[in-house]
């Protein structure tokens, strides 16, 4: 095999979706051989993986730590997708809308028990998914849709919506609905040790430094082909890439660039794959400044999108011109328009503001995610070239979440995949973007956007549903509701193993075929 392999959107690319899946799938084929050494597996493994993100709610699966159990192969949900954004068998082999076209019934897949022995049924189901919508704050991926469910037997599950969901199977895909065993509602949040339906089963976890898995011998699928699991919870990038140089690690999640440059030859699997994935500056529409479209088009004009992907992060990232990108078929292929200080400074004059009465705001961000750090760094200095001075602030991004949803900060660097918590782009438009949208972190509210978005409520045809993604994006253009800066990449390491890729949906990554190497 190569010394390294990556499946990079080129920037600027004119490539459609169908053709970029393909490429990724089949290069990620490759990829997935053996890295190293005779490159025979081990039988019974151990692996040690340095994770980028930890749990932060006691594994709590309507949280965001659903994924971090999701990727430990520990839970399951009733189906699977991908970037395709097609709804794919997992606990359920079947589904079908009913004559009501509110509810949709699943069919399970029959043998499947937990890992703790409780078999999978219609009412074990429909408690894990009556739990999650319960809640609350229920998951972005079930909010607000009023979700009921009923066992219809012992085989099946009806799943109830207050109007027609075009995409119930797509939102049944999200980490969040994973399937736990009856007995797991016993605790809150519910216990995820021993009660899932994954290849994997969780034996010791230390709070949010690690956590130690074993192999699910009950497991319904492909054998697992590791023993066990060691997941360290390392949040700064470098002390990843430098636990996988030391061999502490056989695979390293998100690793900066140059440091994943690095690991060269055939003991390496190297991968880097596009991901529906968007930095964007948020800024905040409901006080001061940024109420003023004239100051959220200055900072749109300060900022040189072109320079932050092709020179702040050595073409690692596309620069962005809108929300989509080439990662998915209805994203702009289109360049960024370039950086107009002269501009910018015009407009904050007509804003009020100036030598006299200078713009000071503070820039949030977290360091979590590689390129944040060196975005933020870059972004301060273009603002500041045209009359904007940024005081930034890094922190922990959970600890500052409420404070964002609040609406108490003035702007801030996000990274948000758009097909994670449904893939569909639908999902992540409703949420972050309406009026009523519970993840609505820019604070803007527009009835036109709110009615633009309307047909996707009982739309179900793929290129109509994209059509309407096309266009919210060009209306959240002109609005300037945040600035999207680039569309960055997801990228993994592993050191003699066999069966690793890299998921762009962050959904999967200790899977049945993974295993390490001699």
């Amino acid at each position: 095999m190569p010394a390294a392999c990556a499946v990079v959107a080129p920037r600027r690319s004119r490539l459609r979706v169908a053709v970029a899946v393909a490429v990724s799938a089949a290069v990620l084929t490759a990829c997935g051989g053996s890295g190293g050494g005779s490159g025979r597996v081990v039988p019974d493994g151990q692996a040690t993986i340095a994770m980028a993100f930890g749990p932060s709610a006691g594994y709590g699966v309507d949280t965001d730590d659903a994924f971090v159990v999701s990727q430990l192969g520990v839970t399951e949900s009733l189906v699977a997708s991908g970037p395709d954004g097609r709804p794919r068998p997992a606990l359920a082999t079947a589904w079908a809308q009913q004559s009501d076209p509110r509810t949709w019934r699943f069919e399970l897949r029959p043998g499947v028990t937990f890992q703790n022995g409780e078999p999978l049924t219609g009412q074990a189901a429909a408690t894990a998914l009556n739990w999650v919508a319960g809640v609350a704050a229920p998951p972005r991926a079930v909010r607000g849709i009023g979700l009921q469910a009923a066992a219809d037997g012992a085989e099946a599950v009806r799943v109830t919506t207050t109007k027609p969901d075009p995409i119930l199977p797509l939102r049944l895909s999200s980490a969040n609905t994973a399937i736990l065993a009856p007995s797991a509602y016993r605790a809150t949040p519910p216990s995820v040790q021993q009660t899932g339906t994954g290849p994997m089963t969780i034996t010791q976890a230390n709070g949010a430094q690690s956590v130690t898995l074993v192999r699910n011998d009950r497991y319904w699928g492909e054998r697992p082909q590791l023993a066990g699991v060691t997941a360290n919870f390392v949040p700064d990038p470098a002390a990843r890439a430098l636990a996988l140089r030391a061999g502490d690690a056989d695979i390293a999640q998100e690793l900066p660039e140059a440091s994943a440059l690095e690991f060269t030859g055939d003991e390496y699997v190297n991968q880097t794959v596009a991901a529906p994935r968007t930095a964007s500056l948020i800024l905040n529409q409901s006080r001061k400044p940024f109420a003023d479209i004239r100051v959220r088009q200055a900072v749109a004009a300060a900022v040189d999108r072109t320079a932050l992907g092709e020179q702040a992060l050595a073409g690692s990232a596309i620069p962005a011109s809108e929300l989509f990108g080439p990662a998915v078929a209805w994203g702009s292929q289109d360049a960024p328009p370039p950086a107009d200080p002269a501009r910018a400074r015009q407009l904050l004059t007509e804003a009020g503001y100036g030598p006299d009465n200078p713009l000071r705001i503070e820039l949030g961000a977290y360091g979590a995610r590689p390129e944040l750090p060196t975005l933020v760094t870059a972004v301060q200095e273009m603002l500041r070239g045209a009359g904007i001075e940024a005081t930034v602030r890094i922190g922990d991004y959970d600890a500052r979440e409420p404070q964002l949803l609040a609406g108490d900060f003035d702007m801030y660097l996000l990274s948000r995949s758009y097909l994670l918590d449904v893939p569909d782009a639908g999902a992540t438009l409703a949420t972050d973007y309406t009026c009523q949208g519970s993840y609505n972190l820019n604070h803007y509210c527009s009835p036109e956007f709110d009615a633009l978005l309307a047909p996707l409520a009982t739309e179900t045809d793929p290129a109509a549903r994209q059509k309407v993604f096309t266009e919210a994006a060009a209306k959240l253009t002109a609005d300037v509701v945040g600035v999207p800066l680039v569309h960055t990449n997801a990228n993994g390491v592993g050191h003699r193993v066999t069966g690793y890729t890299v998921d762009p949906l962050a959904k999967s990554l200790v899977v049945p075929g993974l295993a390490t190497t001699e």
